[in-house]
């Protein structure tokens, strides 16, 4: 059709070039041209819509949501537990507030368009615009918690619980204290989290940048190489130690002599004695930035020890943690295997928990270039979520998606009115309560929607229950009925739906 159409108009534009055709025909013809390019306007031209959520997203279902809530309300009662308060900032930030601060993953960073005059980014983390908000009003000293959605423009893993668009909960302490104080609250809470959430066994690294950096001092690496090298060496724990040197060597250009030496090294973990080994190393007791990073661990595993949890904590070299604004300690939290008994693999999704010690990134945006120091820990939500929606999936658990307590019910014809003036008395105390939108509903419909639904209550009213002024309380999981005063309906539902 398109090729016709250019045909036409060819000959139309030269034969009124050589003006041998009859105004007429060239009009017919003309018409017939534009019938041509309607058609392609219409149906040939037309895109097809498809329907779909963009790359890297997902719609979550009632059910889903329900596990969801569930987690969120765990790990809330912990950050509270704590002596948290929670803060929200906006989804968007200026970019130059995220610029420089996220080392080589600045490139996953959604950009916007020019919108009023000002140059805009979706907020990569929810770490970046705490400190900015700390700058900005002058905070020296919070403890805050913070639960909100954040974008990078990634390659999803959608089964690994990895996307675009997703939830962080990140709990940090701002202020200045004494050393691994608050440093070892942020592990006691991971901690506190994963156990609660009996997501199965897991191992919480540590390590300290400053460890790091004296690490590849001593090995030979230049300073401009640090951060590159660093997020080499992050990778070890998802691709072996030859990949990573490979790596360093051939596309970084470190010599194979400092890679070797450095190999030494991360491949290295275990806990206080391995501390005390390194304090007494060579070459790293003569590094003042490793000095002092092994005095802190040691500091921070003593005050583990306090807190029962040391068997649960790793000091792993090889653990780096890419993001550049890191001063200090560095945390991540992986699951070593997750317990099935459903599924024939087990699930792996790797980290579920990270974080540290960023003492520079608020003087970063202060106008005098004032500190505040600051430790924070961020749960990988969508990775919990991932685990907990398969192991629900596997086990056919049936999940409640609403939190109504009675369903109000009518036994006879004609009792709308009355249903409608019950369920006013129980909303009105607080008690969540559902009627079916029907007039004359059947009673077993209703009894049925309960059982669908794992409503436990049904308040029955019928004619004999008005004269009486009782209303018929029925347990679902049981069928036993009894008859209660209406003026006590709502204290015996209270009772009876109590945890």
């Amino acid at each position: 059709m398109a090729e016709e159409a250019a045909v036409a108009q060819a000959e139309a534009v030269r034969r009124l070039k050589h003006d041998k055709a009859d105004p007429d025909e060239i009009a017919k013809e003309v018409a017939k041209l534009l019938e041509m390019k309607a058609q392609l306007g219409g149906d040939e031209g037309k895109h097809k819509f498809v329907l779909k959520t963009p790359k890297g997203t997902r719609d979550y279902s009632p059910k889903q949501m329900a596990i969801r809530e569930k987690v969120f309300n765990a790990i809330i009662s912990c950050f509270k537990r704590h002596g948290a308060e929670v803060i929200d900032t906006p989804v968007f930030e200026l970019k130059e507030t995220l610029t420089g601060k996220y080392g080589e993953d600045s490139k996953l960073i959604y950009d916007l368009k020019d919108q009023g005059g000002e140059l805009l980014s979706l907020r990569y983390d929810l770490t970046v615009p705490f400190a900015r908000y700390l700058a900005m009003n002058k905070i020296t000293n919070i403890k805050r918690y913070h639960i909100a959605k954040v974008y990078r423009r990634d390659n999803p893993a959608m089964t690994r619980g990895r996307y675009r668009e997703f939830y962080q909960c990140d709990f940090d302490i701002a202020g200045q204290f004494d050393p691994m104080i608050p440093d070892a609250e942020c592990l006691k809470i991971a901690h506190e989290i994963l156990s609660d959430l009996q997501l199965g066994d897991f191992l919480i690294k540590v390590n300290d940048r400053r460890i790091l950096d004296g690490m590849f001092a001593v090995c030979g690496v230049p300073d401009s190489k640090f951060r590159t090298i660093c997020s080499s060496v992050d990778k070890l724990d998802k691709v072996p130690w030859e990949e990573v040197r490979s790596e360093m060597v051939e596309e970084k250009g470190l010599s194979p002599e400092a890679a070797d030496h450095i190999g030494e090294y991360v491949q290295l973990h275990g806990g206080l004695e391995l501390i005390e080994q390194l304090l007494q190393d060579p070459k790293l007791s003569q590094n003042k930035l490793a000095k002092e990073g092994l005095g802190d661990m040691k500091l921070l595993f003593e005050y583990l020890t306090l807190f029962g949890i040391t068997g649960k904590i790793s000091f792993d070299l090889s653990l780096a943690r890419g993001l550049d604004y890191y001063t200090g300690v560095i945390f991540e939290a992986v699951l070593l295997q997750q317990e099935n008994d459903h599924v024939e693999e087990p699930v792996s999704v790797g980290s579920v928990a990270g974080g540290g010690r960023y003492d520079g990134l608020v003087g970063m945006f202060d106008p005098k270039g004032r500190k505040v120091p600051c430790v924070g820990i961020s749960i990988g939500i969508e990775r919990i979520f991932s685990i907990l929606e398969q192991r629900v999936e596997a086990s056919e658990e049936k999940i409640r998606t609403t939190e109504t307590q009675v369903l109000v019910a009518s036994a006879q014809k004609k009792l709308l009115e009355e249903r409608l003036k019950l369920i006013a008395e129980l909303w009105d105390a607080g008690i969540k309560a559902e009627v079916l939108y029907k007039k004359n509903p059947k009673l077993l419909n209703q009894l049925q929607y309960c059982e669908d639904t794992g409503i436990p209550l049904v308040a029955i009213v019928g004619e004999q229950e008005l004269k009486d002024g009782v209303v018929k309380l029925r347990v679902v999981a049981t069928r036993e009925e009894v008859n209660v005063r209406r003026e006590n309906l709502v204290e015996e539902i209270r009772m009876r739906t109590s945890p």
